[in-house]
């Protein structure tokens, strides 16, 4: 008989919605805590060296938080994660216009993308794992997207495996741009007060987007040999992140999508590898998608109050969103993230943990 996944209350929105928070937990003391408000990863425990679990994601205690939130802690990203120049694109020689909410352009999905909305949760346990499903439907013209787009999540917490697998499934009844995303903060000390410039971080890329002064791809992939953006090996991430170069100033620190370096076998394959040496955790991240955007935490600021009131400062969490290149929708030689109908769009990333002795 599979065990149930634990259901509580997580508060009230603003307009008097009541959301609910699922707790998905193994037999060796790893813990998933995701809700229905955002389709959001709240809290993750992790065993360390010594057995020892913490929190090693970022959020909040309650769904005001999440409401309020302007970071995306823990989100489910969509339609369209990452950014689009100008707002908008163009398919089927119709010119689409999105939501500008980062500067001239669309990030995220948009004010009210995927992150904002309100998803129906399912209960789909197996003897194997604890299967958490959510679903919601994106209406035709929603933030400006064409399509109607039934979309699905499932969280997969297996009973002897200590790792989470996410996989996204989308289905739309015109041609439309997907590409979604989790957007998790990662601290693998399981202290938010401790910077995570300590932590040595290895991306299977040997090539990367550049982007302009507002975060949009020019088009070109760049290899990172001799640049503060080689990861082929494990690096500190704090080691060249102060670096004299031009996109590291744009970003304000990595903010870059990086080119996964794939066989030809398809399927999930690594994408990267975080180690923290004092509590030993090693995160690897292994992904179907054709790219990785590292985020370093730059414009965390002290000024959003988390789990138990604690300030999230400057470069306490960092992200991996696994994805289809930023702004694919206007440029022609990265790979497309057009679904059509009668496509199913389909994504799997496995983060997944050991601890180093």
């Amino acid at each position: 008989m599979e065990k149930k996944i634990q259901v509580s209350a997580f508060g009230t929105t603003a307009d008097g919605r009541a959301i609910e928070s699922y707790r998905l937990k193994n037999r060796r003391e790893m813990e998933a805590v995701v809700i229905n408000y955002g389709a959001a990863l709240v809290s993750l425990k992790v065993p360390d060296r010594d057995g020892k679990t913490a929190d090693i994601v970022l959020g909040y205690d309650d769904v005001k938080g999440y409401e309020q939130d302007k970071a995306y802690l823990g989100a489910t990203i969509g339609r369209y994660g990452n950014r689009i120049a100008g707002a908008q694109f163009t398919l089927g020689g119709t010119v689409f216009h999105l939501s500008k909410n980062d500067g001239p352009n669309a990030l995220h999905g948009g004010a009210r993308g995927f992150h904002k909305r309100l998803w129906t949760a399912a209960d789909r346990s197996t003897a194997e794992a604890q299967v958490l499903e959510l679903k919601y439907t994106s209406q035709d013209g929603e933030e400006g997207f064409p399509g109607k787009l039934e979309t699905t999540v499932t969280y997969t917490l297996p009973a002897n495996g200590n790792e989470l697998r996410i996989e996204y499934f989308a289905k739309a009844d015109k041609e439309t741009v997907v590409n979604l995303t989790n957007h998790s903060y990662f601290n693998l000390s399981g202290d938010p007060r401790q910077e995570i410039t300590g932590h040595d971080l290895e991306l299977n890329a040997s090539r990367f987007t550049p982007v302009n002064a507002v975060l949009i791809p020019t088009g070109e992939l760049r290899s990172v040999e001799g640049t503060p953006f080689d990861f082929r090996k494990p690096t500190a991430i704090g080691a060249r992140i102060g670096a004299a170069d031009e996109q590291l100033k744009f970003g304000r620190g990595y903010d870059h999508n990086w080119v996964l370096d794939r066989t030809g076998d398809g399927g999930v394959q690594a994408a990267a590898r975080v180690t923290e040496a004092k509590s030993g955790r090693v995160l690897e991240v292994l992904t179907t998608e054709p790219g990785i955007q590292f985020y370093s935490g730059n414009f965390l600021d002290g000024t959003i109050r988390g789990k138990d009131g604690q300030a999230y400062a400057h470069r306490t969490g960092l992200c991996l969103e696994t994805q289809h290149f930023p702004d694919s929708p206007n440029h022609a030689n990265f790979p497309s993230t057009v679904l059509k109908p009668g496509q199913t769009y389909h994504s799997e990333t496995i983060f997944r943990f050991t601890a180093r002795k």
